[in-house]
């Protein structure tokens, strides 16, 4: 079963991706619950860290019950970067993680993300003196390549592990797809079979059903697997996959009752954590999925994402129970 430095994991383990306001607090406590073997924070800016930015030291906060648990940072000056590690130890993390695959522009403009993809280099020797810098485990989460024509992701997979890194988890598409297209997950099971590789090979991109999940594990022989946007909106994907595993049967979906049920703490903990405001307009993108595959929900669902009131929300939450009580899921 693999290991993060010395954090035993189950076998094959499901990893909730860091995602840019997604991966907050409240939605980590609910794919804990449903089953997320280790979890990740929003990605965080070392500039932003020493600056004492805010909303960057926001999102430091982790809960005991979230463990384990890593923080993810993204940077490309090494001065800052080693800053940000002191600044992350100090909330007690299990893990640190190194963002070398955010594809956005303005984080790839900056040298930063998937742009140190195109200095191998830079990005072995970052993770080194971070490696060094703290006795954290030290991860490291990237894409294949910048582009088709530079994907050497079996070398710089290497060359990580070489300096202390102690698992990778490799996004099966380059930097210029973004998020076009099909994930290729053949590179990254190279990195699993180099023979030289000893620690945890994640992957990730397109783990979009237990299916899926089941293929990176028996046909690309992968250690886990990190799950990113299936799980928005969709906490109960983590239990699925599981129960798939273990039957070769599909879980029972949740029920509506279920579904307002999460959908009602999830936003009730947003406002708790982050405020009102906030707490509303970023748990918008998870309707969408709570109550997907409901006909005429269009109505509901636009209540639920032009609410600037809490309280509107909640009222469209008991509006659709109502309403939909007896809707049977699939």
């Amino acid at each position: 079963m693999p290991k993060i430095g010395d954090i035993q994991l189950p076998d094959f383990p499901l990893l909730l991706a860091p995602m840019e306001d997604v991966s907050d607090p409240p939605f980590r406590a609910l794919c804990k619950e449903q089953g997320a073997d280790v979890v990740y924070t929003e990605f965080i800016s070392s500039e932003g860290l020493i600056r004492d930015a805010a909303k960057s030291v926001m999102k430091l906060d982790i809960y005991e019950k979230e463990r384990p648990v890593g923080i993810q940072i993204f940077g490309a000056n090494l001065d800052s970067m080693l800053r940000s590690v002191e600044i992350v130890e100090q909330s007690g993390p299990d893990i640190i993680d190194i963002n070398f695959g955010c594809p956005v522009k303005k984080v790839v403009s900056k040298g930063a993300g998937a742009g140190i993809l195109k200095d191998i280099d830079l990005m072995v020797s970052l993770t080194e003196a971070m490696v060094k810098h703290t006795k954290l485990p030290v991860t490291v989460k990237t894409r294949l390549g910048w582009d088709d024509d530079s994907i050497r992701i079996v070398e710089v997979a290497e060359r990580l592990q070489d300096v202390g890194c102690k698992s990778i988890a490799i996004h099966g598409r380059t930097r210029a797809q973004m998020y076009k297209g099909e994930a290729n997950w053949k590179p990254i099971a190279e990195v699993k079979n180099n023979q030289r590789m000893h620690i945890p090979v994640f992957g990730n991109g397109d783990v979009n059903s237990p299916e899926a999940a089941m293929k990176m594990r028996d046909e690309y022989g992968l250690d886990g697997a990190m799950i990113g946007r299936a799980s928005i909106g969709y906490p109960w994907f983590f239990k699925e996959v599981k129960h798939f595993f273990e039957t070769g049967s599909h879980a029972t979906p949740p029920t509506m009752e279920e579904r307002v049920s999460a959908a009602r703490r999830h936003l009730q903990m947003a406002i708790a954590w982050k405020g009102e405001t906030l707490g509303v307009f970023e748990t918008r993108r998870h309707y969408t999925n709570y109550f997907k595959g409901i006909p005429d929900f269009k109505p509901y669902r636009m209540k639920m994402v032009t609410s600037d009131a809490s309280v509107d929300v909640f009222a469209a939450f008991d509006e659709v129970l109502e309403k939909f009580s007896h809707h049977q899921f699939v």
